[in-house]
This record gives structure tokens, C-alpha cells and sequence, in this order.
């Protein structure tokens, strides 16, 4: 008598699929990974006045941060793939706290680089974006757009949740408790990892939201219902997770498509983590803005872009995603170009307008990007997504350092806020030169 067979069932109609919880536990994990993405802008001031550090030496640490946070977001797709899930996001978060929490300890500048530049870098790489792409591509057959907006915006709400405090607290009592928030932050939603972030459906199993079953004959010759066995094709053999990511870069590098993105999601990154994430409260301060009103017209750029991203996985389930990309680089450039005749030491109406705007299209452009990636590279289209949004925190790397040295040589941030707009410029030219049908002509097979 053989043994008998696992079955995949689809989650019963009643009760709520599986794969939502695990969204949920995801958009969580983001929340709290997100912490410090709210934290240089914040922290740099507090930091120049104790240690009278330069604007380019911090510049210098956020922008390790972001090269590690870039250049590790490929090898954690891989990785994902390789140990799950749910090990590669508790460890991811463990660095996040680990690196906030030793910040309080620094006294020169190189060891600002270690902890905000390497610990918090790798950290924050393991839970990019490319966590997002993952968790839609392996739970949900379809809403992967939505799906996709929501999770991105867990790190548009983390920025929302976190920022005032640690606005507050580096006013009053200091910095260093700041830092300790971001710590308990990231460390308060490893518990939750562990429990429910299950790695694939078959864990649970039941098939990906929206999947059908395949009805075919058992050995047996009953009809059988099980899993197909990816909506993306059959998988690969595990790995060697920094092989894996080598290749799929490998064979990405071939298609043109891949190079477009890449050109556009380092546009991206350079004028949102790099440029607005980094250098706005400062450049505020500059002009007599308080940095807590600074940093509250941030959270408000935060509530924005989650309405924005959820609204743009929305529209990329439904539209060509390339028109959406060259639609928001641009009204991206046009909101950069204004930014320098709107700073002030108050707040003025005009400026309200740029942020709702601004928010808006923060990371809107994620859902079209990772979704572009899929219809090209198929079963590769998490890692390829690693790989380009490695591109967007270099290009984020770049801009906050590029802007720290603009400041310091000029005494302002004006040519850099100008730069970025020609940028989203070309960016926007880039995407809609995309051909409509590259899924079809230029998709890379998965090799057997």
C-alpha cells in the first residue's frame, strides 16, 4: 500500500485565508523595521550640536546604510527562498534593534558608521522592499498589486508611527532615548515573526490566495486536488543563496528591461530616501523651520504614501505599469523643482499642497516596478526586484551623500533639490520607453 498523499486544499470560503495573516504579520514586520528610515533625518541635527560633526560625515553613515541596504536586498530574496521567511525577517530585525540600541553608545564618528552604516544596513536590506515582492509573489495568486501597495506602505507607516516621537524625544530628553525607541520598535514585532509568519502556503496547507486546484488522476487513478506547483512555474532546487541572486543578476543583465528599471529606481531612491528622507528636516532647519515641525510635515508625507501606494498597487492591477511609473517620476521632478521657493520658517499653505503631493507618490512607484519585474523574469521576478531595488538605495546612497557635501561647500540644498527634479525627468522618460509587451518578448526562462 503506498503512502498516502499530501493534499493542498484551497482555505475554506468561510474563514479568513491564511495568506492575510501573514500579510498582516508582514506589514507589521515593515512597521518596525521602518524606524530608522525616519531616524538621520531627525538624529542629525541633535548629533552636530553634541559631537559637532559635519553635515558630510553623517551624510556618509546614512549613505552606508543605504548601500547595504540596497546590496543586501538580492541576497535576501535569495536567502528567503533558501531558510524561509520567517529566519531571514527575525534576524533582519534583531540587527535593526541591535545597531539602534548601540547608537546611544557612540562617542566619535567612525562609530556612527558601524552602527547606523553596517548593523542597521544589513538589517534593513533583509527587510526592503524585495519583502514585500516576496510575500505577494509566494502567498497570493492574484491581488499581488494590492497586496504589494499595502505591504510597502508598512514602511511609509512605520515612518508615520515613529517620526514624532523620536522627533520629541531627540528634543527632550535626548537623542539617546530616540534611538532606544527605534530598538524596542524592531525588536517588539520578532515575537509575532516567529509565531505567524509562515513561509510558504504549504505550511499551512492550503494553496496561494486566489489559486485554483488542478484536478489530475493519483496513482491510484482517484482525481487528486493538489497545489500547482507555482503560478510562476516549477521551482528551483535550493541553493546557494548568493549563487542564486549571481545568477538571476546574470541572466536579468541580458534583457533591457532590466536595465530601465534599474535607471529608474535609482532616480527614485536618490529623491526619496536620499533627498526628502535625509536632507529635508535639516534643509527646513536651515531656513527657521523647527525640526518638530519638520519632522511632522514628514509623518503627514507618511499618512500620504500610504494611501498612495495602496492606491497604486490598486491601479497596477489594472493598468499598464509603465505609464504609471513615467506618471509619477513626473509629478515627482515638478514637486522637487518648487520645493526650494516653498521653504520657510513657518508653514504655509503651498507647503501642505507639496506634501500631500509628494506623499502621494513617495513609493508609488513599488507596485508597478515589482510588477513589471514578474512579467519579465517570471519565478526570478523576486530576486530581479532585489537587484533593482539595490539600484534604488544606491542612488539613495548617493544623493544623501552627494546633498551633505552640496550643503556644506554652498550653505544650502538648492542645486541638489534642482538635480533631482531634471532626474525624475529622465526617469519618467525611461519607464515609458519600456515596450508594453516586454513580458512577452524578452521574459527570461527559468532553467529546469
Amino acid at each position: 500500500m503506498s503512502a498516502p498523499k499530501t493534499t493542498l486544499l484551497p482555505a475554506p470560503k468561510r474563514r479568513l485565508h491564511p495568506a492575510w495573516i501573514v500579510a498582516a504579520v508582514a506589514f507589521l514586520a515593515l512597521v518596525g523595521a521602518a524606524g530608522f528610515r525616519a531616524a538621520p533625518g531627525v538624529l542629525m541635527v541633535p548629533l552636530q550640536n553634541e559631537f559637532g560633526w559635519s553635515t558630510t560625515v553623517l551624510s556618509a553613515a546614512v549613505s552606508i546604510n543605504l548601500v547595504l541596504f540596497g546590496l543586501t536586498a538580492p541576497f535576501a530574496a535569495a536567502l528567503m527562498e533558501r531558510f524561509g521567511i520567517r529566519a531571514v525577517t527575525s534576524v533582519a530585525l534583531v540587527l535593526i534593534g541591535a545597531g539602534s540600541a548601540l547608537t546611544v553608545l557612540v562617542n566619535q564618528s567612525w562609530q556612527i558608521l558601524l552602527t547606523w552604516g553596517l548593523l542597521i544596513g544589513l538589517g534593513t536590506g533583509s527587510m526592503a522592499l524585495v519583502f514585500a515582492a516576496t510575500i505577494a509573489n509566494t502567498w497570493f495568486a492574484k491581488s499581488r498589486g494590492l497586496v504589494i501597495g499595502i505591504l510597502t506602505a508598512g514602511s511609509a507607516a512605520g515612518q508615520l508611527v515613529f517620526l514624532p516621537f523620536i522627533a520629541a524625544l531627540a528634543q527632550n530628553p535626548g537623542w539617546r532615548q530616540a534611538s532606544l525607541l527605534i530598538a524596542a520598535g524592531a525588536l517588539a514585532v520578532v515575537p509575532l515573526v516567529l509565531r505567524f509568519l509562515k513561509n510558504s502556503p504549504a505550511d499551512a496547507g492550503v494553496l496561494p490566495y486566489g489559486a485554483e486546484p488542478e484536478a489530475r488522476a493519483d496513482t491510484d487513478g482517484e482525481p487528486s486536488t493538489d497545489a500547482p506547483e507555482s503560478p510562476e512555474g516549477p521551482a528551483e532546487p535550493r541553493r546557494n543563496a548568493a549563487v542564486r541572486a549571481l545568477q538571476v543578476l546574470k541572466r536579468a543583465s541580458k534583457v533591457r528591461t532590466f536595465w530601465a528599471l534599474v535607471a529608474g529606481f535609482a532616480i527614485c531612491g536618490a529623491t526619496t530616501n536620499g533627498l526628502i528622507g535625509t536632507h529635508f528636516i535639516p534643509s527646513a532647519h536651515d531656513h527657521g523651520m523647527p525640526e518638530t515641525t519638520a519632522a511632522g510635515l514628514l509623518a503627514v508625507v507618511g499618512i500620504f504614501d500610504i494611501l498612495g501606494t495602496i492606491a497604486s498597487g490598486w491601479l497596477t492591477d489594472r493598468f499598464n505599469p509603465r505609464i504609471l511609473l513615467a506618471v509619477y517620476y513626473q509629478f515627482r521632478g515638478i514637486g522637487l523643482l518648487v520645493l526650494p521657493l516653498l521653504l520657510s520658517a513657518t508653514v504655509q499653505p503651498s507647503m501642505i499642497v507639496f506634501v500631500v503631493i509628494y506623499g502621494l507618490d513617495w513609493v508609488a512607484t513599488v507596485p508597478p516596478t515589482a510588477a513589471i519585474c514578474r512579467q519579465v523574469f517570471g519565478a526570478d521576478g523576486s530576486v530581479v526586484f532585489g537587484w533593482v531595488f539595490a539600484a534604488h538605495q544606491l542612488g539613495a546612497a548617493a544623493a544623501a551623500l552627494g546633498a551633505g557635501v552640496i550643503r556644506d561647500a554652498t550653505g544650502q540644498y538648492t542645486y541638489a533639490w534642482f538635480g533631482a527634479a531634471a532626474m525624475c525627468t529622465i526617469a519618467a522618460v525611461i519607464s515609458a520607453t519600456i515596450r508594453k509587451d516586454a513580458g512577452k518578448k524578452e521574459a527570461v526562462p527559468v532553467p529546469a
